[in-house]
């Protein structure tokens, strides 16, 4: 990896970190304080989270659509100012309409700033090459979590909610807008080189049915991975295992992630994404199942198999529509294929919860035959007129 495509990953990267860690993660640690303060159940304040992936899944195609045109550094650009627009308007807000009013607006900048809209900047630089360096930026975001918490937590603790809001809405625009105007314009970086991501096929599978395929891949593994962010402590509660260590348990996820996302940069880069994404959607369900056998001391392992799975599955989909379709018009392809994803996201938390009311622990089951409808369509999908993991033909 050149110089210039090594800092374009690492100011991405960060970039990515803030964005995600100002945004998806805000809500776990000023949910409660926000509701407090503005007289408000904190059901509302997620309630208004969720609102907000609904318009980043409407938001999602025009935005990959203006980074096909213009390239990713102007739309990142803007990205951070909506960022910090949003956040501001969150501080400002005195009750539920204005708070509803802010997270719409925080929708709208993360259905054009989060992993989407960079996976189309790096696509629109650097074409079929570009699966190294989708890596590279998730594996920098993600931290997001592990930075953003206790970032939050401190800043919560010294200077309030709202304090908090503002000094992230700052760090979008002293932090976020340079990096992201750091970026080469579109196709100043791009660099001739042998693809890593070979072309599609003329005789390739019709693009819709692929597509199809893929959006409901994201879509599921979008609702598991939200569903355990949001009740995994509880989940392995339901299973016996001890509160203190539930939460131990679970912060294993974290970790997980990041080490499958090694792997893939690493072991799996040679592969063609088809066979880590089949092989990531095989963990959760694998892990349910050591659990089912063994009961809560299997929770660990649980936990690191979804986390592993969901590490990887997060650079697939940056990786398989590029794999599959091609570097033109990646940005709107991705931002429809993730429509369903988002709205799927928006909706995990909620009926995983119904569902864990009225199963208990049983609701596992839920979540792995949902990973393993994934991996079936997975296998469904073939490059060129074959399976993905047969051999090319020859030249």
């Amino acid at each position: 990896m050149g110089s210039t495509r090594m800092r374009v990953v690492a100011s991405l990267g960060v970039a990515q970190t803030l964005a995600w860690a100002s945004s998806y993660y805000l809500p776990a640690l000023l949910a409660r304080p926000t509701a407090r303060e503005l007289g408000v159940a904190e059901p509302t304040v997620f309630a208004a989270f969720s609102a907000a992936l609904v318009v980043s899944a409407l938001v999602g195609p025009h935005s990959g659509r203006r980074i096909d045109r213009w390239g990713g550094r102007p739309v990142l650009m803007a990205t951070s100012c909506l960022f910090a627009l949003g956040l501001a308007a969150m501080a400002l807000a005195s009750g539920p309409v204005s708070l509803f009013a802010a997270w719409l607006v925080m929708g709208a900048a993360m259905g054009s700033g989060l992993y989407e809209a960079a996976f189309a900047s790096l696509v629109r630089l650097y074409g079929h090459e570009a699966r190294g360096a989708i890596t590279g930026i998730t594996l920098i975001a993600g931290f997001a979590s592990t930075v953003g918490w206790p970032l939050t937590a401190a800043l919560e603790h010294i200077w309030g909610w709202r304090g908090a809001c503002w000094a992230w809405a700052a760090l979008h625009l002293v932090v976020g807008l340079p990096l992201n105007a750091w970026l080469p314009r579109a196709g100043a970086a791009a660099e001739p080189a042998r693809s890593e991501l070979p072309p599609p096929r003329a005789d390739a599978p019709p693009p819709l049915r692929t597509a199809a395929l893929l959006a409901w891949v994201f879509a599921v593994t979008w609702f598991v991975s939200t569903a355990m962010a949001a009740h995994l402590p509880r989940l392995l509660d339901a299973l016996g295992a001890a509160p203190g260590a539930a939460v131990a348990i679970g912060a294993l996820v974290g970790p997980a992630q990041v080490a499958g996302r090694l792997l893939e940069f690493g072991v799996l880069r040679r592969l063609h994404p088809l066979h880590s994404a089949r092989a990531a959607a095989l963990m959760h369900p694998l892990g349910a199942a050591l659990l089912a056998l063994l009961g809560a001391p299997a929770a660990a392992a649980f936990a690191l198999l979804h986390g592993a799975g969901n590490g990887i599955l997060t650079i697939a989909k940056g990786t398989l529509p590029l794999a599959l379709f091609g570097a033109a018009g990646y940005g709107q392809r991705q931002g429809l294929l993730v429509m369903p994803a988002r709205l799927a996201q928006a909706l995990a938390p909620w009926l995983f919860g119904l569902l864990l009311v009225r199963f208990g622990a049983a609701a596992l089951w839920c979540s792995a035959a949902l990973s393993l409808s994934a991996l079936a369509a997975l296998a469904f999908i073939r490059v060129g007129g074959r399976h993905a993991d047969a051999p090319p033909a020859a030249a």
